[in-house]
């Protein structure tokens, strides 16, 4: 959080305030979710054998393959999301 945040989160009652640090620990809670399921899955699709200490050149390119689709999905599915509020706050 920078200073700008902090200091209009002083002039926020005590229940604003709770709410917003609800919400933080709420978004990275998303955001480590997101991480291990990225890590989780790329490596189950990618790594096939651990006899050597590092990933393999044609794993290695899976994994980042794996990793940049995951994200590109993840953000393209965040947009739409908010496409979707955004359009269901202009019909109230």
């Amino acid at each position: 959080m920078d200073k700008s945040m902090i200091a209009g989160m002083e002039s926020l009652s005590e229940e604003d305030k709770r709410m917003a640090t609800m919400i933080e620990q709420l978004q990275i809670r998303d955001s480590l979710r997101m991480y291990n399921n990225l890590v989780e899955r790329c490596f189950h699709d990618c790594v096939d054998t651990f006899k050597h200490k590092s990933l393999q050149k044609q794993e290695e390119t899976c994994v980042r393959r794996c990793a940049e689709k995951f994200l590109k999905h993840s953000m393209r599915v965040g947009m739409r999301f908010a496409e979707l509020n955004q359009g269901a706050a202009t019909q109230d």
